[in-house]
């Protein structure tokens, strides 16, 4: 009975010792033995969230029904003399992509339709480069973190090695443990980044593609509701 007891103090000391041991290692101490890799890690990370926070918002704000919005522009070409200006400034109060490119088609009414074309290319061609604005970051931090991350294991085994090779492979866990962590610590800080930087390019660019397919089409449908030379009179 008493040595139940002996043993049931000692093994109530290991877990008290692990549990001080537990709650004294802080996600800064991780950071700090994952060695001065972890410094480019955290920065790409940072900028990777920048740019996934802005453009996930950037592309919410740009999208609007296009069919509704159409149908209202079709609408004030036809209600006659200022029709267009009514147009324009309709598009003005949207201020968004689809907007931007109908009123570069707008300025144009009276001329020529393939000046018209000229012009809604021209607008679509600028929309979708700040559309895709940034997203070369987003690409460039996904195959980079993880390469940094590998390099942080290199390094960290040699570090390892180095130590054995100083002590004449008198050593013990506890004086490998540094090289160690900084390889175990920056090779999932790299993957965790280029992983979360990967999925959410994808992501983006699915819905940058997505915007891109409705201007294409919205910008198709006005061209074919101009042929109608009511809809030309140009205010």
């Amino acid at each position: 009975m008493h040595s139940l007891l002996i043993f049931l103090q000692d093994t109530t000391a290991v877990d008290s010792l692990m549990a001080m041991q537990e709650e004294t290692t802080t996600f800064f101490d991780l950071l700090v033995e994952g060695g001065v890799l972890m410094i480019p890690i955290t920065i790409l990370f940072m900028i990777g969230m920048y740019v996934i926070v802005e453009r996930w918002r950037a592309l919410n704000r740009s999208h609007v029904d296009p069919d509704k919005f159409l149908g209202t522009i079709e609408n004030m070409l036809k209600s006659g003399k200022g029709g267009a200006k009514n147009a324009m400034d309709y598009c003005d109060e949207f201020n968004k992509p689809i907007s931007r490119i109908i009123k570069a088609g707008i300025r144009r009414l009276g001329r020529p339709i393939r000046d018209i074309e000229d012009a809604i290319d021209n607008a679509g061609k600028k929309e979708i480069f700040f559309l895709e604005k940034r997203m070369n970051w987003l690409a460039t931090i996904a195959g980079v973190a993880p390469l940094l991350g590998f390099t942080g294991t290199v390094t960290g085994m040699i570090e390892a090695f180095m130590d054995i090779q100083s002590l004449q492979g008198n050593v013990n866990p506890s004086v490998l443990a540094g090289g160690i962590w900084e390889a175990l610590i920056t090779t999932a800080a790299g993957l965790i980044v280029g992983l979360i930087a990967y999925g959410f390019y994808n992501f983006l660019l699915g819905k940058i593609n997505r915007s891109i397919f409705e201007l294409e089409n919205a910008s198709a449908d006005f061209l074919d509701l101009l042929q109608s030379p009511a809809k030309k009179e140009n205010n």
